[in-house]
């Protein structure tokens, strides 16, 4: 049979009954909630066995260091609440204004946040530094044309209008002129009588602007 190997593990040390019974009194404290003696002692990784927490915490119970209460068929204990560390009325005042404060904040921020995505919606559908160069450039080719035909005019490069041509246009705006006094004339009879027939004040509006009389 071969040898068993030494190893330089010691075995944990196992807890005194005071310091079984400080641990278990911290991890409720810590806790601030209801356990078994089984949970007290899974949650503490066996550190205290079932049976050694279950006694501890029914001393704990009978010197009135914690609380005990059934829950179905076992019993559950909770630290004793120090009424020290309840809130004073001002104290709780306090927090509902602190609570309010910053419901508000969050409720700007929120807004802020939807405003700056707002932005930057905007600012990703604008024009592209590309776009804004080419359509820069697209200006600049307009503008040298116009200002070549200027040059043009001011040269006296440009075709001149004779004086039969002037007539003929002066001749033309008023023959169109007159026509269109006719057909307004016309039109002012035509929306007397539509007037007299329709009397709802909304509904000859109505027609009116489906008639285009007032463009």
């Amino acid at each position: 049979m071969a040898p068993r190997k030494k190893t330089d593990e010691k075995p944990a040390a196992k807890s005194s009954p005071n310091e079984q019974v400080d641990l278990i009194l911290n991890y409720l404290r810590k806790e601030n909630r209801p356990y078994s003696a089984g949970d007290v002692s899974a949650n503490l990784h066996n550190k205290v066995t079932k049976a050694a927490a279950a006694k501890i915490l029914k001393d704990l119970h009978e010197r009135n260091e914690v609380e005990g209460r059934a829950a179905g068929k076992q019993i559950v204990y909770h630290a004793i609440q120090n009424p020290e560390d309840s809130c004073t009325p001002e104290q709780l005042v306090q927090l509902d204004t602190t609570i309010a404060d910053l419901r508000t904040q969050t409720t700007n921020l929120i807004a802020t946040a939807k405003t700056l995505r707002s932005t930057l919606s905007s600012l990703n559908s604008t024009l592209s530094t590309a776009d804004l160069v080419a359509n820069v450039q697209a200006l600049e080719v307009e503008k040298a044309d116009l200002l070549g035909r200027l040059e043009s005019l001011k040269a006296g490069k440009a075709k001149k209008v004779t004086k039969r041509e002037r007539d003929e246009v002066e001749r033309q705006w008023k023959n169109w002129g007159a026509v269109a006094r006719k057909r307004q004339k016309i039109s002012g009879s035509v929306w007397g009588v539509i007037e007299d027939v329709v009397q709802e004040k909304d509904k000859r509006a109505e027609l009116r602007e489906e008639l285009g009389l007032d463009e």
